[in-house]
């Protein structure tokens, strides 16, 4: 008898996600398909991943759309841009002086990808649309935005077992943890968690802890407490300098990823970029566009030294 899925059910799915316009393929849990792709990243971890169906664990169209399938069986599904990477917003797209980057010694071309911090203080990234009459154009839209995703999904297993329910958001939360290290005790309405590894690092710790207590009472568990607590790794080490700045950097990295992944940045938030804060956030990805690169920085500075030849005359 098949078993369909329902909202809150641990189930542990394969996937690959694809842009119906291009067929490019975005995000994938298998590696070799990840290789082909050319998305391939040895940080990251492949497999069949589990996952608290509605939680959103994965984009929201697709989460959306996993409830009443069946275990076994391989679908499609189309996610539209509202509800995978947004919809494109023309405010989203800003402008700036070639100055700003020269200053940075940055020779931007289209494509090239920035980094900027806003008065505020948050790193915003975008990719270089044009560059023309001393104008750069940077477009801060998620590279995906208004594009319909389409995903091949098969769910291979619901997970039933309390326990086994536990460690598969363990493994979600902390994918590198040893989980023979773990110790698990569930209730009717609650669960304790006792992580014995004492080399785990503390802010990944903290951010799993946080992260696990919201998805265990999300799957049905009122009262969840974990060993050591949050409380008690957020306490700094007696005479550390580093405490301080350690916590912050959790604090960091949990408000980042509390981020709904489909959400794209509100324009008023790239308001009042500070000049200083432009700066290239990886290279180009082929060595055609090393290459254009570096032609057009030798142009521009054959330009420049005219221009002053000229001024001297």
């Amino acid at each position: 008898m098949l078993m369909k899925i329902k909202k809150g059910d641990v189930i542990r799915l394969q996937y690959t996600g694809k842009i119906k316009e291009t067929g490019e393929i975005f995000d994938t849990t298998f590696e070799e398909v990840a290789k082909d792709a050319g998305i391939y990243s040895e940080k990251g971890i492949y497999g069949p991943v589990p996952i608290a169906v509605g939680a959103g664990h994965v984009i929201k169209g697709l989460d959306e759309q996993l409830e009443g399938l069946e275990v076994g069986k391989k679908y499609e599904i189309a996610v539209p841009p509202e509800k995978g990477f947004g919809r494109r917003d023309p405010r989203l797209i800003k402008t700036f002086t070639l100055g700003q980057f020269r200053r940075q010694g940055l020779y931007p071309f289209p494509g090239m990808d920035v980094e900027v911090t806003t008065e505020g203080g948050k790193k915003l990234k975008g990719r270089v649309l044009s560059v023309s009459s001393g104008r750069v154009r940077v477009d801060f839209n998620h590279p995906y935005a208004g594009k319909t995703l389409i995903y091949e999904v098969e769910i291979l297993e619901k997970i039933d077992d309390p326990i086994e329910k536990v460690k598969g958001l363990i493994e979600l939360r902390i994918p590198r943890i040893d989980l023979g290290k773990v110790t698990i005790e569930v209730g009717e309405k609650d669960v304790k968690v006792v992580f014995n590894d004492p080399e785990i690092d503390r802010n990944t710790l903290i951010l799993g802890e946080i992260l696990l207590e919201s998805d265990l009472k999300f799957i049905g568990y009122e009262e969840v407490t974990f060993e050591p607590s949050v409380e008690e790794l957020l306490k700094p080490p007696e005479e550390s300098a580093e405490s301080e700045e350690e916590n912050a950097e959790a604090k960091e990295e949990i408000e980042e990823s509390e981020k709904p992944v489909e959400e794209n940045e509100k324009p008023e938030e790239i308001e009042g970029i500070e000049e200083k804060a432009v700066k290239s956030t990886k290279k180009s990805k082929t060595a055609r566009k090393r290459a254009a690169s570096r032609k057009r920085e030798a142009s521009i500075k054959k330009n420049e030294e005219a221009e002053e030849q000229a001024e001297t005359q």
